[in-house]
């Protein structure tokens, strides 16, 4: 199954000095049966591309974090894109929300999914208020759907040390 991992600039780094994927509390975002049943129309493509937006979501919410505690932290939404078997759906938490199972290893990687540079301050200003758009305060969700306007470049998993060299 194709699930998306939401993650950090950090957490890429991290997925190529060690070859793996730890996804925090083992959170994906998949096309499910709940996430299909949602959607009045889409094909495969459409709901699987609603799939990665809820993983670039969660990245925010993972980046508000990371923004608070670390100075040096790239306000850039990522997802990994990643093909695995062992999967949990969990209808329970949203539609879309998945659990894997451990590590996800290198080379189940099939993509990663990366803000540019331009999106910077518009991702910053979501993380600054991700919690008031969980809410319902209609001026973050404005500020966040600034965010989600930007869409995340596609890159290959070869192209990932190269990447984060030129960042």
């Amino acid at each position: 199954m194709r699930v998306y991992l939401p993650a950090t600039v950090a957490m890429l780094r991290d997925l190529v000095d060690t070859g793996e994927f730890r996804p925090v509390g083992g959170t994906a975002f998949a096309l499910t049966p709940a996430l299909r049943e949602s959607y009045a129309a889409g094909d495969t493509e459409e709901l699987e591309y609603a799939a990665m937006l809820d993983a670039a979501r969660a990245s925010i919410r993972l980046l508000a974090a990371e923004l608070g505690t670390d100075d040096k932290a790239m306000p850039r939404r990522a997802v990994v894109s990643v093909d695995v078997d062992d999967v949990k759906l969990r209808p329970d938490l949203d539609f879309s929300v998945v659990k894997v199972s451990g590590p996800v290893p290198l080379e189940l990687v099939a993509a990663i999914h990366l803000d540019t540079s331009e999106a910077e301050d518009a991702v910053r200003a979501a993380a600054e208020v991700i919690d008031e758009a969980d809410l319902g305060d209609p001026d973050a969700e404005f500020t966040l759907g600034s965010a989600e306007d930007h869409e995340l470049a596609w890159y290959a998993r070869q192209e990932l040390p190269f990447l984060l060299d030129l960042m």
